[in-house]
């Protein structure tokens, strides 16, 4: 159904409805933006909400990065990001595609809109001025109707009239006559403007106007079918970012899935794992006993005059060692079968010199020092820890891990230069051959600077290499020590390794030890032990095989390895203590109790 034929008189109606249609569409393009506002700010706070979650870049090398549960929350802020992203399209379609494009036709519309008003009031202003013409045409047809008949009607009278003269009865036929002339004038005129009317109503009524209502109704139609189209991008907009949020979705429960608790316990083992052995059990102090033990003649600890001295391991008196003339701390207690030794206890057998109670020295030595205990605060080490090359300065196990990654980054970055040097060689190869592409000289420095490189390289390889095989006994060794705690060796020896201080020296401090009384409080050791003089020997006097492995951590001392055969430099004095030599050259004190020594 045609506007032009069903609506040829409702102009009126037509104008307010396609005003309606217009400002539809422009309250639906506000929507739209309103719309695409809600989504970037949707868009916006889920992107700072996930930069707020989301570790620092930096961040990567940090031990947490490493566990399913942290990678997986990562993973899910990386897909809530990328909804954002998709939220951030939606509104940028709904942009482009419906705010600026129905927004530009709108105004379009509104221009044809006027424009086809314009052309309707136009020919309602011509028929309208037709008709006032036609009016006009007909009054004037009625009034010369009326005057030409007065006028006839005179002539008559004065026709009639006796005493009229001929020339007035002459001169009112002459203007009848005139006047039923002019009237016959404008009837004829009034039916051409009727006739002229006639013709241009119907051509506006059946032909014009109905042209402009179809035309109307077509700018209709076509602002209908855009606008529902622009219904259609809301939705399309929507449906074009499905399947990316449904990947993300699907990412989102991937994460969720790949969270494994076995392996980030897995993870957390191998990032604090410290490949240490757990510490020994501790020892049974007996102070119950009075632990008097009768001097050993080749004891250190034996006076000359024969009492006897009182030897502890708790505390020992600060010696020199030979070699380097410094200060090395006293290990642990000895105990012959692993347990505690009644003549080793940490504070040691009372003086028989002292005329007091041997449990109340003691009593009041064992005050003076407290014993240390293995703890976990030991184990981790201090916090001022200084960085080494070789990562020493980590437990074993992390050690090992440490310089494993050194020694992979260290290869990949040789196999980058030694292609780099296969690649300049070719290319000098190539330029010798044709100079025209180049000068080979100019390839030198770079050849030069390759190859320093290379070499560079395989030392520092070579160097983790060893340090790695080093890490690695060592964490072999303390696995060792772990699994076989049920033949834990014996403790190390109660004194330190002797000195190398002069005889005088040594006659010197036995008198004065003797000539000073015991005090109470006092922090001096209460035993003496006579330093004896030091000549180093040029020969071994026997050999012996290490059946335990031995840390070496004080001065003075060296580490062995179980199995490993040594020389032996000097035997027992009865202190727990032998001097031993390495294949290697290396010279210093071990513990007796960990060696079987065949002597020569």
């Amino acid at each position: 159904m045609d506007w032009g034929t069903e609506l040829w008189d409702q102009f009126e109606v037509l104008e307010r409805h396609t005003q309606w249609g217009l400002d539809l569409l422009d309250r639906y393009v506000k929507f739209v933006k309103e719309r695409t506002e809600v989504e970037q700010a949707y868009a916006k706070q889920l992107r700072s909400l996930v930069k707020k979650y989301l570790p620092k870049r930096s961040a990567k090398d940090e031990p947490e990065s490493k566990f399913s549960q942290q990678q997986s929350f990562v993973q899910l802020l990386q897909e809530v990001n990328d909804f954002a992203g998709q939220r951030e399209l939606v509104a940028e379609n709904l942009t482009v595609r419906v705010c600026l494009e129905l927004a530009k036709y709108s105004q379009e519309m509104k221009q044809e809109r006027k424009m086809h008003f314009q052309e309707g009031r136009r020919a309602q202003q011509q028929l309208e001025n037709g008709f006032k013409q036609l009016e006009n045409s007909k009054r004037k047809f009625e009034r010369d109707c009326r005057e030409a008949e007065k006028a006839a009607q005179t002539a008559e009278r004065l026709d009639q009239d006796i005493n009229a003269t001929k020339a007035d009865v002459e001169k009112a036929k002459q203007q009848a006559h005139l006047r039923s002339h002019m009237a016959e004038e404008s009837k004829n005129e009034y039916a051409a403007q009727l006739q002229r009317f006639n013709r241009d109503q119907a051509h506006f009524y059946f032909s014009q106007m109905p042209q402009i209502f179809d035309k109307l109704q077509d700018m209709d139609e076509r602002r209908t079918a855009r606008l529902g189209a622009g219904y259609g991008l809301l939705s399309e907009a929507e449906l074009q970012v499905v399947p990316i949020i449904a990947k993300c979705l699907e990412g989102m429960k991937v994460a969720a899935d790949s969270v494994d608790a076995k392996n980030d316990s897995q993870v957390l083992v191998e990032q604090h794992k410290s490949g240490f052995s757990r510490p020994g059990d501790v020892e049974f102090e007996d102070f119950s006993q009075p632990m008097n033990r009768a001097p050993s003649d080749s004891s250190l600890g034996a006076p000359s005059d024969g009492r006897p001295e009182l030897r502890g391991s708790g505390r020992c008196r600060a010696m020199r060692w030979p070699f380097s003339k410094k200060n090395k701390p006293c290990p642990p207690p000895l105990s012959p079968l692993g347990g505690p030794h009644s003549s080793a206890l940490p504070n040691g057998p009372p003086s028989p010199r002292s005329g007091r109670d041997p449990l109340a020295i003691l009593s009041e030595f064992s005050k003076s020092v407290k014993p240390r205990l293995a703890s976990f605060r030991s184990l981790r080490g201090s916090r001022r820890t200084v960085v080494t090359e070789d990562f020493s300065h980590l437990p074993p196990e992390q050690q090992r891990k440490r310089l494993q990654q050194q020694l992979e980054e260290r290869n990949r970055e040789l196999q980058k230069e030694v292609d780099q040097r296969d690649a300049l060689k070719k290319m000098k190869d190539v330029y010798e051959k044709t100079p025209q592409m180049g000068d080979p000289a100019s390839l030198e420095p770079r050849i030069t600077e390759t190859l320093s490189n290379i070499e560079r390289l395989k030392l520092e390889v070579q160097k983790y290499e060893a340090w790695l095989a080093e890490a690695e006994n060592r964490v072999l060794s303390n696995r060792g020590d772990s699994l076989g705690r049920h033949a834990r060796p014996p403790d190390p020896p109660a004194s330190a390794p002797p000195d190398s201080s002069s005889s005088s020296s040594s006659q010197e401090n036995k008198e004065s030890s003797e000539e000073t009384p015991l005090e109470e409080g006092q922090d001096t050791p209460i035993y003496t032990e006579f330093d004896e003089d030091f000549e180093e020997p040029t020969s071994p006097i026997g050999q012996c095989v290490a059946i335990y492995q031995f840390e070496g951590s004080s001065e003075g001392t060296i580490s062995m390895m179980e199995g490993e055969g040594l020389l032996v430099m000097e035997e027992d004095k009865g202190d727990g203590w032998t001097r031993v030599r390495q294949k290697e050259g290396g010279e210093g004190y071990v513990p007796t109790s960990y060696l079987r020594i065949t002597l020569n």
